[in-house]
């Protein structure tokens, strides 16, 4: 497998590097692992819904 830094995951999803880095911490990115002080990040994964906002249709 693959993998991105969390710099390389926030330049792909339009979002900050500590946003990546608080998303990893949360357990919010399927497949993380941690190496050292290092987020390993899964290529092939979709940025993970932003639970801070309302979704279409919830209600």
């Amino acid at each position: 497998m693959k993998y991105m830094s969390c710099t390389e995951a926030a330049d792909k999803s339009g979002i900050s590097a500590r946003r990546v880095q608080k998303l990893c911490e949360g357990e919010r990115i399927p497949g993380v692992s941690k190496s050292g002080s290092m987020w390993l990040i899964p290529k092939n994964v979709e940025k993970p819904i932003d639970g801070r906002t309302k979704r279409e249709g919830a209600g």
